[in-house]
């Protein structure tokens, strides 16, 4: 999905080491953002992610196929782990069903990534990148996750009386 974000380009057999790191400008209403990413595809829960992936980044995009109920479940406990190194409750999230092209293998329907992404109060979409399907948007989503979490209305100021 990144090297169809990136490059534009599928890649049939697309095999990371441990994680690859790609740039990208992306215009989101009106504005420039110079993206990093860094992808950790195909990484177990194990090795995926550790302390420096919750350090200086914005957001993230929890990918798994709609093919795979493993993969559903996967990214539920790497959520986990990225509340758990972050220290809070939320971050900018979009969970993504990826492989929706592959219509009579799925095992997610639309309904359950929904549901998932309504329970996390994040958003979520289904992806294809072998038809570069919706892959823009997602990363659209993130800059709006990401835009959602730092644009925080001030509370009012509360008054104070000293005597």
């Amino acid at each position: 999905m990144t090297i169809q974000f990136v490059e534009e380009v599928f890649v049939d057999s697309y095999y990371p080491t441990i994680e690859n790191t790609f740039t990208k400008s992306i215009s989101h209403q009106g504005q420039e953002y110079t993206a990093e990413i860094i992808d950790t595809a195909g990484q177990d829960e194990f090795s995926i992610f550790n302390g420096k992936h919750a350090l200086d980044i914005h957001g993230y995009i929890l990918v798994y196929s709609v093919t795979s109920k493993l993969s559903f479940d996967m990214i539920k406990i790497i959520r986990d782990k990225i509340l758990n190194y972050t220290g809070t409750d939320w971050v900018p999230i979009v969970i993504v069903g990826n492989k929706s092209d592959l219509h009579g293998q799925r095992q997610i329907s639309t309904e359950e990534g929904e549901e998932l992404a309504a329970l996390w109060n994040c958003q979520s979409c289904e992806s294809s990148a072998k038809h570069n399907e919706n892959i823009g948007r997602v990363f659209e989503l993130m800059i709006g996750e990401i835009e959602k979490s730092t644009n925080v209305p001030e509370e009012p100021k509360k008054d104070c009386h000293i005597l």
